[in-house]
């Protein structure tokens, strides 16, 4: 089939990159099996040095993360399938694994497994290779080969979350920029189905079914906010799991549920996840109602103070409107008070502004702060003065990310997800050979640093050799967390400088349309 091909049921098929539409069912069947008789599925130590990582790296590209449950999320006990909707490629699992207590049993878009460099992670953190249907019905692979690697992952991750761990399917099967969720698909039910009749087989208590909201405040950018929103549970009941499909799974097989149990599971969380997510027609639907939730917010004397409280206000909006229904794509939103929150939106958002920018009263825009300026100027002076180390530590990362970002044949949505692996590796292969260069530079130019410091650096080990090496080892090994810090410099000089360029943005608007923007907002 050819891009744009129509399967069943009228679904057009998602657009495939280059790589996601090459297949090594060889290496994609050598991917090691995930084991659960350890705290973790693959390698305890890969596992958690590359979450480490992950934690450094998330750190400096989100400007804020929260998250929040319904219920208390457990490490112990029955497993976890999380299901959320799809639209930031690696950073959606990524902020999952990193918010839950629990350790995962991982399942990829097979490519995951099979790209350079990124393969030899995925397979140390054993990740499961998934064939989706658009790539089958391009004709990646054969029909039978699809189904015996996808049986063999899904039986693989089902005995995970039997065993109490924790999973991440996405009911969409692809990640998209829509602003309302796509039709589901039946993986992540066949999934914890299986699971449960593994654990009901086995003795062990019941997974459950967890929807989580993922949002971004915009999901491209760097220094954005993000926040990780677990929902109640689904949980699963023994009655939902046939006793056919216990009996078939102690066999050791992937056996498909039947039908019936898994639209019914599906149908449930169906009603329940479109909830967490913007659910509108538009994106400028949805920035409407979070200027709305600001606007009500300000006149009511509670400002929303993170991004958390204004994803919840503006959800409060939307579930207050008139003629809201549950279909999907939801219909746009009508009325005097909707039309004049998104022309208000608009202009905002042209002017790289949001409803944090209104004032108090939501009368027009707020200025600036003054006191926020001293803080301001000292975020970019230490930017300043650690841009030498910052350029050589992280301007290959920098430009990878840039370069691969904004070239992806994949999507805004697969954006963020090439600067944080630029990031992720380009750290790991770049530091070491960074470091051994200013270790190099410095003992080359060690009369001149002793000058500066007043003791010979090189020599505070003591004189002989082997103080001499601890020396420059110490030099080499500190010059990792100066790295960090440096990187960390960048992102708050560049928090700094967006603030600053939006206190000069509501200036201008405030000049050259002030009134027309009172006028909507009174509107609003």
């Amino acid at each position: 089939m050819t891009e744009g091909a129509m399967p069943e049921r009228d679904d057009p098929l998602p657009e495939l990159s280059a790589s996601a539409k090459k297949m090594d069912m060889e290496r994609l069947l050598s991917a090691p099996l995930p084991t659960f008789d350890s705290s973790v599925p693959g390698s305890w130590l890969w596992t958690n040095v590359a979450f480490w990582l992950c934690r450094r790296v998330s750190a400096a590209q989100f400007r804020t993360t929260e998250s929040s449950s319904e219920t208390p999320l457990q490490r112990e006990g029955g497993g976890a399938m999380c299901c959320g909707w799809h639209t930031n490629g690696l950073m959606d699992p990524l902020g999952i694994f990193l918010q839950h207590p629990k350790e995962f049993v991982v399942g990829a878009r097979h490519d995951l497994v099979t790209r350079p460099l990124l393969s030899w992670w995925t397979r140390r953190l054993a990740v499961q290779p998934v064939v989706r249907k658009a790539e089958l019905l391009r004709g990646g692979c054969t029909e039978a080969e699809a189904a015996h690697l996808n049986g063999r992952s899904l039986l693989a991750l089902s005995s995970g979350v039997a065993h109490g761990f924790g999973c991440v399917l996405f009911p969409e099967g692809t990640s998209h920029s829509d602003s309302h969720m796509m039709r589901f698909k039946t993986g992540p039910m066949r999934t914890v189905l299986a699971a449960s009749a593994l654990a009901i087989a086995r003795d062990l208590p019941l997974p459950d079914l967890v929807p989580v909201g993922l949002h971004f405040r915009h999901r491209e950018r760097f220094r954005t906010n993000q926040y990780i929103e677990f929902g109640e549970p689904i949980r699963i009941q023994p009655g939902d799991v046939p006793a056919e499909l216990v009996e078939a799974v102690k066999q050791g097989d992937w056996v498909e549920p039947p039908a019936e149990a898994v639209n019914a599971l599906r149908d449930r969380l169906r009603e329940r996840l479109p909830h967490y997510t913007p659910d509108t027609a538009t994106w400028e639907e949805h920035r409407a109602l979070h200027v709305l939730a600001h606007v009500r917010a300000n006149r009511s004397k509670s400002p929303l103070s993170s991004w958390k409280e204004e994803v919840h206000a503006a959800r409060d909006v939307r579930t207050s409107m008139e003629g809201r229904t549950s279909t999907s794509p939801p219909p746009a939103l009508t009325g005097p008070s909707m039309d004049a929150a998104r022309n208000v939106a608009t202009m905002l958002e042209n002017a790289g502004l949001d409803g944090r920018d209104l004032n108090s009263t939501a009368t027009g825009l707020r200025k600036a702060r003054l006191s926020a300026f001293p803080f301001a100027l000292f975020k970019l002076a230490l930017f300043m003065a650690l841009l030498p180390v910052t350029v050589t530590a992280f301007g290959f990362q920098i430009a990878l990310g840039r370069l691969l970002g904004d070239s992806t044949d994949e999507g805004l949505d697969a954006r963020t997800s090439y600067q944080f692996l630029a990031a992720f590796f380009g750290s790991l292969l770049a530091w070491p050979v960074v470091a051994a260069g200013w270790l190099a530079m410095a003992v080359h130019q060690h009369d001149i640093i002793a000058a500066q410091l007043g003791f010979e650096w090189l020599n505070m080990f003591g004189e002989h050799q082997i103080g001499q090496f601890a020396a420059a080892a110490a030099f080499y090994l500190v010059c990792f967390p100066v790295f960090w810090i440096s990187g960390m410099s960048f992102a708050w000089g560049w928090d700094a400088w967006v603030d600053l360029r939006k206190a000069g943005a509501r200036r201008r608007v405030r000049r050259h349309m002030g009134e027309q923007l009172s006028a909507l907002l009174e509107r609003c």
